[in-house]
């Protein structure tokens, strides 16, 4: 299994509308992704703080998406993404960085 994380750095004065995200662009990526073949699931997370005590978290918001294979993600990205691409700047001026990992181990 494979996890593709979008991670969106924080920046103080950064947009992010979690409301748009949560409940529009979100429940349109599971809707695509969910179509295709491989999808496992999603989870999105809010950015609280940094190692140190006070300090800004690295990330405002990070989304993992889950999928069989990167082969799986790659298929499901060509018929979605640049849908879900083109919406990015309806919720957030920072730009994502993506990384693509395999799931070795969940307890």
């Amino acid at each position: 299994m494979v996890k593709i994380s979008f991670l969106y750095p924080h920046s103080k004065g950064g947009k992010f509308d979690m409301d748009y995200y949560l409940q529009r662009h979100m429940p349109r990526a599971i809707e695509l992704f969910g179509a295709q073949p491989g999808y496992r699931g999603a989870a999105v997370e809010r950015g609280l703080g940094g190692g140190a005590p006070g300090s800004d978290p690295a990330y405002t918001v990070m989304c993992h998406f889950l999928f069989e294979s990167v082969q799986d993600f790659v298929a499901a990205a060509k018929a979605a993404g640049n849908e879900l691409q083109l919406d990015i700047p309806n919720y957030t001026d920072a730009v994502p960085v993506v990384q693509i990992s395999e799931v070795v181990s969940v307890a």
